[in-house]
């Protein structure tokens, strides 16, 4: 049985598991930590958005929140300046590959990037950055959902459920750099590879990359944290 330990965040003490990944600790004692790629339940989380930056008592650099397993003792703060330079930079690259069109959205108001935006005080716009070109066609194939490369911020969310909870391929990484896109197998349209479970996938996007075409066609698969 885990041992649990006492922990500081922004001044407010918390018990946890010996172990656990500090984002979760925080998130779920209602300490707000910016993140994009973060599933719970990740053996190695893949830290590739860089939003889940914070600063830890005896560390002199910034380390991020969905890595660091939480120990006796360990004093957090969710904000510095450099925690915050990190953040807004690795916002702004983030936005560089969105699709800006917040109104037309499936996800609007339920967009990660908006809570994020509106939690940390951030612009949902480029002010240092040019927008990539990304002139994607939305895959729609799908009965009941689709895929819209153009919205999508590479969090790898739903290659990882794809892999490890639907366990469908259906998806995966394709390429790399800038060209680095999520793709089917041969590039095919998910309406003829995709199978009931992908609806998993769909869930836990972010941002409306992959989304469901109608609300009342969304299934109860279980929820992914």
């Amino acid at each position: 049985m885990s041992r649990r330990v006492t922990v500081t965040i922004d001044g407010k003490k918390i018990q946890a598991l010996a172990g656990e990944k500090l984002l979760w600790v925080a998130l779920e004692n209602g300490i707000f930590i910016p993140n994009l790629c973060a599933l719970k339940g990740q053996e190695r989380p893949p830290a590739s958005c860089r939003l889940c930056f914070v600063q830890v008592k005896g560390k002199e650099e910034p380390v991020t929140a969905c890595t660091l397993p939480v120990v006796d003792g360990m004093e957090v703060k969710t904000r510095s300046p450099q925690v915050d330079r990190l953040v807004k930079s690795a916002f702004e690259l983030l936005l560089s590959h969105h699709r800006l069109q917040c109104s037309r959205c499936p996800k609007n108001k339920n967009c990660q990037l908006q809570i994020i935006a509106r939690e940390r005080g951030l612009k949902l716009k480029l002010n240092r950055l040019k927008p990539l070109s990304r002139e994607e066609e939305i895959d729609d194939s799908a009965e009941c959902y689709a895929l819209d490369r153009s919205r999508c911020v590479l969090c790898g969310r739903c290659v990882w459920v794809d892999r490890h909870a639907a366990k469908t391929g259906t998806i995966g990484f394709a390429q790399r750099g800038i060209a680095r896109r999520v793709a089917t197998f041969g590039d095919e349209g998910l309406g003829g590879v995709a199978s009931p479970e992908f609806q998993r996938c769909v869930e836990v996007c972010p941002v409306g990359a992959l989304y469901f075409k109608k609300k009342e066609e969304r299934g109860d698969p279980g929820n992914e944290k």
